[in-house]
């Protein structure tokens, strides 16, 4: 069985230093410790007395601490509205471009053919009239058919006596039987 009442891990037994070890500066981590507190004395220090514009972009947080070498990191860049460049933001991509040109293709159609010049509203007014021309027709049709009605109606009305027939609330005449 181990010592004590943490349990032995396969990656390895925990080390605690003696108070001697401690007093002596012989431990391993009382030497990391020190070390990283006169890094950060060293790095106050010279933050202190450099001023308010050392040159150098003071980091928020833990950042300031973690010095990060990978070399796919980018900086994000803020860019402020008065330094914007405009020319650089009217690039469009090639969707955009296709997209745009799509609609004014689109607009440039729908007034030509409000205008009677694409083939599509010339077949389309073709139609229209023809179909004007048979509605033309058809009333005048029937209209002469209620002209022949109406005068074969007077031709049977004047061989039957007059009571046989009566006038309706519009004035025309009706039989009774």
């Amino acid at each position: 069985m181990g010592r004590g009442k943490f349990k032995v891990k396969p990656t390895g037994r925990r080390n605690f230093s003696t108070p001697e070890e401690l007093d002596a500066g012989t431990s391993a981590c009382s030497r990391t410790i020190r070390q990283d507190q006169t890094e950060y004395n060293k790095k106050e220090g010279s933050e202190e007395g450099s001023g308010e514009d050392s040159g150098e972009e003071r980091r928020k947080g833990t950042i300031s601490l973690i010095e990060i070498q990978n070399p796919n990191f980018v900086k994000p860049r803020t860019t402020k509205a008065k330094d914007a460049n405009l020319e650089n933001a009217t690039q469009l991509t090639r969707r955009e471009r296709e997209e745009i040109e799509k609609q004014r293709a689109h607009e440039r159609y729908m007034r030509l053919q409000e205008q009677g010049k694409t083939e599509q509203s010339r077949k389309d007014l073709e139609r229209l009239a023809l179909i004007r021309r048979q509605r033309a027709e058809a009333a005048k049709k029937r209209q002469e058919e209620k002209a022949a009605k109406e005068l074969k109606r007077a031709e049977t009305e004047t061989d039957l006596p007059p009571a046989f027939f009566a006038r309706d609330k519009k004035g025309a005449l009706r039989s009774q039987s």
